[in-house]
């Protein structure tokens, strides 16, 4: 049975980050153009690196690279992700420039510590303009085999059920919007799966139906739900990513903003199951609309001996 956390993780350093015109069209979170985005953003990056680390989690920092110009790089997840039978996933993207992050350095920097044994390459779906921004789109039960995912511009059912068939997962797709009725671009900001609990703004499924059939799928599963407003969602308070240490501890990882979001009740319901690590991701929030669980891509490919 696969496991939902690992203690392996990928993190792009970024060299250009910047406000990308490409996803702003439909990415609602992007708010801002700054000026020294680049010199914030890395400065974010590195204390964010160092708090993981500190706590045990193993960070492969790979540095982007400035050309060909990828502003996005910081959020390798949606092109890539990773399994533990040796198989790793190539995404369709809905922005070209981001098409460009599929850097080979990357893979040949992993290789030499783990072992990629399949690839999955479901890129060709761009000529046809249809997408999966893999763990963007999709937010992954491992254990039960479940990839719940909201439809939007990037998140294709066809696309979403070509990945199911081929990595024997079970579809729960639905429709979300924002407050102002505004399709999520990204099932990662309204929902979190982990170990023992779901973190999920239910308010965002407007379809009564839909949103009874999420409710159901989780149950099954056994896991807790903590639901989130529509409020602390626009807080990044949906994009978390639990992870472990060598020792087997967990930890549910968010950004500093999302953690003020919550109540001291939420808090004390995710406690139960493991500690908080946040980090503040001001500037990479603003201009890159996405935060803590978009910038670490979970590796579980098996280590090389």
């Amino acid at each position: 049975m696969s496991r939902q956390t690992t203690s392996h993780l990928l993190m792009i350093r970024p060299v250009q980050f910047a406000f990308n015109a490409q996803t702003a069209v439909n990415n609602a979170f992007q708010s801002t153009k700054d000026t020294n985005a680049q010199e914030l953003a890395l400065k974010e990056f590195d204390n964010f690196v160092t708090l993981l680390r500190k706590k045990g989690v193993d960070v492969t920092v790979v540095n982007d690279t400035a050309a060909p110009h990828t502003p996005d790089s910081i959020f390798p997840n949606n092109w890539i992700s990773f399994h533990d039978d040796g198989s790793i996933v190539l995404y369709p993207m809905y922005a070209a420039n981001r098409r460009q992050e599929r850097k080979p350095h990357v893979l040949e920097t992993l290789e030499k510590h783990f072992s990629i044994k399949h690839r999955i390459d479901l890129s060709a779906y761009e000529n046809s303009n249809v997408f999966l921004e893999g763990t963007g789109s999709m937010v992954l039960d491992r254990e039960n085999k479940i990839a719940y995912a909201c439809l939007s511009q990037r998140t294709d059912a066809k696309v979403l059920n070509d990945f199911c068939a081929r990595l024997g997962y079970t579809a729960q797709a639905f429709t979300a919007t924002d407050a102002n009725g505004f399709p999520i671009y990204h099932t990662n900001v309204m929902m979190c799966v982990a170990d023992r609990y779901v973190i999920i703004c239910l308010n965002s499924i407007a379809d009564a139906a839909e949103r009874k059939a999420t409710v159901a799928c989780i149950a099954k599963t056994n896991k807790a739900i903590i639901a989130i407003t529509l409020d602390q969602m626009n807080h990044f308070a949906g994009n978390m990513l639990q992870v472990n240490n060598a020792n087997g501890d967990t930890f549910l990882i968010m950004s500093s903003q999302a953690y003020k979001a919550l109540t001291s009740e939420q808090v004390e319901a995710i406690e139960q199951y493991n500690a908080i690590l946040h980090s503040s991701l001001d500037t990479i929030e603003r201009n890159g609309g996405g935060s803590a669980r978009c910038m670490m891509a979970e590796v579980f490919l098996p280590a090389r001996s």
